[in-house]
């Protein structure tokens, strides 16, 4: 098994794909609820239930997929007949989410129930086999991280691309919509915009990775079909102790994610007092970030090796992302409206962000590693069931945030609906003292599930070496 590298341009058409994932992502996280629940009007605890149905049909449907790519055998390989087969029912899916029917409550609720289900089913159809091919691109240690590093960037700023665009040119006010958070046409606008960007990343992806094609793995023919069969090769495979460390890393680490994405905004909005312009700067700085991760992330691996520079990066960026809610609390941070706070925060998000980015590209690819690993231990190539477990977590992280938020608000009775000056300042002290400790508590958690992996350097090149020798 000799070393396999992928040139930069497999680095950047595989890695431009992420913008489909990314872009259905920020969506589902910070539209869709906005959406049905005040331009629609759908109550807002059916939307939050349909979300949440449609999560458990990605338990199921997540294995599933990842195990049915690894088993493909076609002339197109394993991964990219499913790649090429989402590209068109996401698109017009994701469409259709943002142009409901003038229905009633039930009719809305299954609607979007049924959209749900088939947006995350299909976006599964793409994104699991995609994660998965990058092991199969590259062997070389340091270069997967480089690889996940433009996935991650890619990720990152497809969705923050319509974030930015919804902020700054579609939810506007109009002449029919005095808010601009209430433009219903700009939310049909956004729809049309983001299926045509899915649908292209998807593509281009695809595309552009075809021609690797004939020098992937085929996988051996299986006797043995059977659920049962199946559901027992799922578990061997997923019972790695390095696997299950990264996959309790990432369910912290996505339930913190979850949860300082669903409290951004209130905390923008009501601790520290920023305007809406304020805001949109804000927002559009995560394009700062996202290069930030693609930059740091490969140095540190050379540097340290995977497990050390993630356990670096997230020790740094975990310890620097509640320290200025922690300095207001103490009293060191500037007031509300002081000319300083804003840049203050700004600089200290962007850079925290870049560093936690930097976390995740590092933390994938060492998923990446254990293929090789799992493929000695087992004698198969697992990819997709790895990578399909690593995916499900990541779409958990609105329904894991949105609850311990939802906790969180209820516990200090925050008020809805209220302005900046009708929030007492108890409410405020409140809110930072039980957000901050959250933060840390889950972002310890997942550090220190990342120290319990095994795997070096030096034991991912012995395992490409028992390969070689065993083929």
């Amino acid at each position: 098994m000799t070393t396999i590298t992928a040139n930069l341009r497999t680095q950047l058409t595989y890695g431009f794909g992420a913008v489909a994932y990314g872009i259905k992502d920020n969506g589902f996280g910070y539209f869709l609820l906005l959406f049905y629940g005040t331009v629609v009007g759908l109550e807002p605890g059916l939307v939050g239930t349909a979300i949440f149905i449609a999560l458990v049909f990605d338990a199921i449907s997540d294995p599933i997929i990842g195990y049915w790519s690894d088993n493909t055998r076609s002339r197109w390989g394993r991964r990219h007949p499913f790649m090429y087969a989402a590209a068109v029912p996401v698109a017009i899916s994701y469409w259709l989410l943002w142009n409901p029917p003038e229905w009633g409550q039930t009719g809305l609720f299954w609607y979007l129930v049924s959209l749900a289900v088939l947006i995350r089913t299909f976006i599964t159809l793409y994104e699991t086999p995609s994660s998965a091919l990058m092991p199969e691109l590259s062997t070389d240690y340091a270069q997967r991280t480089s690889i996940q590093a433009w996935r991650q960037f890619f990720g990152w700023s497809g969705g923050n691309f319509m974030s930015v665009m919804m902020f700054g040119l579609l939810l506007v006010p109009t002449e029919q919509y005095a808010i601009g958070t209430l433009n219903r046409e700009g939310y049909e606008t956004y729809g049309v915009i983001s299926s045509v960007l899915i649908f292209l990343a998807i593509i281009i992806s695809a595309a552009g990775t075809h021609n690797q094609i004939p020098h992937l793995r085929v996988p051996p023919k299986r006797d043995q079909r059977g659920l049962a069969a199946i559901f027992k090769e799922l578990f061997q495979t997923l019972g790695e102790k390095s696997f299950m460390a990264l996959f309790a890393a990432s369910l912290f680490g996505a339930m913190a994610t979850g949860l300082a994405g669903a409290m951004s905004y209130i905390l923008l909005t009501y601790f520290w007092g920023l305007s809406s312009s304020q805001i949109f700067i804000y927002t559009s700085l995560v394009f700062i970030s996202a290069g930030i991760g693609l930059a740091v992330a490969p140095w540190f691996v050379k540097r340290w090796g995977k497990k050390a520079a993630a356990i670096r990066l997230g020790a740094m960026a975990f310890s620097v992302a509640p320290a200025p809610v922690l300095l207001r609390l103490m009293g060191l941070m500037p007031e509300n409206g002081d000319p300083i706070l804003f840049p203050l925060i700004a600089i200290i998000n962007t850079v925290d962000l870049g560093l936690i980015i930097a976390c995740q590209a590092v933390l994938y690819s060492m998923v990446a590693d254990l293929v090789e690993n799992n493929e000695l231990r087992t004698g198969k190539r697992s990819e997709g069931v790895f990578f399909a477990a690593i995916t499900f977590i990541r779409k958990t992280n609105q329904g894991l945030g949105a609850f311990a938020a939802g906790i969180i608000l209820s516990l200090i009775a925050f008020p809805q609906g209220a302005s900046q000056a009708e929030v007492s300042d108890e409410t405020l002290r409140s809110l930072g003292l039980w957000h901050a400790p959250s933060l840390l508590i889950l972002w310890s958690l997942m550090l220190f599930c990342i120290s319990r992996y095994q795997l070096s350097k030096d034991d991912h090149e012995s395992n490409l070496q028992k390969l070689r020798t065993r083929s």
